[in-house]
Formats: C-alpha cells, structure tokens, sequence
C-alpha cells in the first residue's frame, strides 16, 4: 500500500538526517547525461538495471518508479538544470520506515566528460535508517554500474551520429 511522504524542498538534499552521496566519470558530455537523466525517463531501465520501469506522470511534472523486488515511487520533479542538475522528490511509496526523500543527481564538466553525483537523502524511522546506512555499498555499486552503462550508450550513440 502506497503511503505519503512528507513533501521536502531541495535543501533537504544538504540537510537530511541521511545523506548518501555517490560520484562516478562519465565520457559522454553533460547534455547528453542530462538529456538520458531528465528528457527520457522512460528509458531509464535501459541503463539503471535497479529501475524496471520509470514513466513520467502528470504532463511530465513527475515520474512514476518502479525497481526490482516491488518498491514503488512515485515523484514530483523538484530541479530541472539542462546540463548540471535533476531533482525529484519522493511524495508516495510502499517502503516502510520511510517518511521522506529526495534524489539530486548534479552533472559538471570534466574534461569532455561528466563528473555525475548523486545524493540519496532521505529521513525515516531509526530501522529504515539502519537499513538505508547498511545498503551504502550495494547502492554505490548500483549508481557506478547504471552510469558506467548509460556512458556507454551514450558514447555508442555519439560515436555512431558522428560516422
């Protein structure tokens, strides 16, 4: 069953009880991420192989998640920065202990690539904070693999236009 989240603002993501941050290289350039990352949601089970179906909802004001196991979100998109952030905030879930999240995803040049970070912040009863500190590995492992995949794609594509 789906229950509401309190609603958080964008600062939640530099002062949530939890704050899980994660940075990986990406070759492609910073629109191209930001593009994979905001424009084409749809296709963010191509690359982030956690997410079994994401769709944007309300004329694309928010999403609607889905990963492996059964979790479910469903998002208001909080930032829209073309090239250096995405935002989006979780308002309904069916993971227990949890009372609020948000996801910040921030691209910046490096090089002609992109350093991509993202922060994971979230508050919650004293087990699900337990648990969400415990997964810190496999979610770091997680967010490296989707953009090791993603830059992949995005670096075949580009290769592929430029030919």
């Amino acid at each position: 069953m789906a229950r509401r989240l309190r609603p958080v603002g964008l600062r939640f993501a530099e002062d949530a009880p939890i704050r899980l941050g994660f940075a990986a290289e990406a070759a492609a350039a910073p629109d191209a991420v930001y593009r994979a990352l905001a424009e084409d949601v749809e296709g963010w089970p191509d690359w982030f192989k956690a997410v079994t179906l994401a769709r944007p909802t309300d004329g694309g004001a928010g999403r609607e998640i889905k990963l492996l196991g059964g979790v479910r979100f469903r998002e208001t998109i909080m930032a829209r920065d073309p090239e250096r952030r995405y935002a989006y905030r979780v308002d309904e879930t069916n993971v227990p202990g949890v009372r609020a999240l948000l996801e910040e995803w921030r691209l910046t040049p490096s090089g002609t690539g992109t350093l991509v970070r993202w922060t994971f912040a979230a508050d919650g009863s004293a087990p699900f904070r337990l648990a969400l500190t415990t997964s810190r590995p496999g979610l770091g492992r997680s967010f490296r693999a989707a953009v090791r995949t993603l830059d992949g794609r995005l670096v075949a594509r580009r290769d592929a236009a430029g030919r």
